[in-house]
């Protein structure tokens, strides 16, 4: 670790301003968080290295395991009440229940793993998380 004091100047707080809310909604749309027009992903969940319009590098991401986590959430609140709704008010036989929520659940869940890791990525870029600070911290070595 560094002990040399660091001096803050007026030029030392003068970053670029992020906007969490349009990160995560360029994200979601798939695009670069920075610039909103270059491809977030090259294969259906791999990132792209970098922005092809502004080179923003997004190797630094680590969206881990919380996009699938946030898909379980958002589409378990949308089947669970729905077939609660239908099951005390309908009578409909078991497999004809299996044919619509299985593939319902399986599409939705595919549907969205996309556009929310493209949401945490671009949350992660808008909070300077991981690598994508300008500055990193001194002594803390890359992921």
């Amino acid at each position: 670790m560094s002990t040399a004091p660091k001096i803050w100047t007026r030029e030392t707080g003068l970053v670029e301003k992020r906007d969490v809310w349009t990160a995560m909604k360029r994200g979601f749309r798939s695009r670069c968080p920075r610039c909103g027009e270059g491809k977030l992903f090259r294969a259906f969940l791999k990132t792209a290295d970098n922005c092809s319009v502004c080179g923003l590098d997004f190797t630094p991401h680590r969206a881990d395991d919380l996009p699938a986590y946030l898909v379980i959430v958002i589409v378990g609140h949308i089947v669970v009440p729905t077939i609660l709704w239908i099951e005390t008010n309908y009578t409909t036989p078991v497999w004809l229940s299996f044919a619509a929520y299985l593939p319902f659940t399986f599409f939705a869940s595919l549907g969205l793993l996309q556009p929310v890791k493209g949401a945490v990525v671009g949350l992660q870029w808008a909070l300077r998380m991981h690598g994508f600070d300008e500055n990193p911290p001194d002594g803390i070595p890359p992921v």
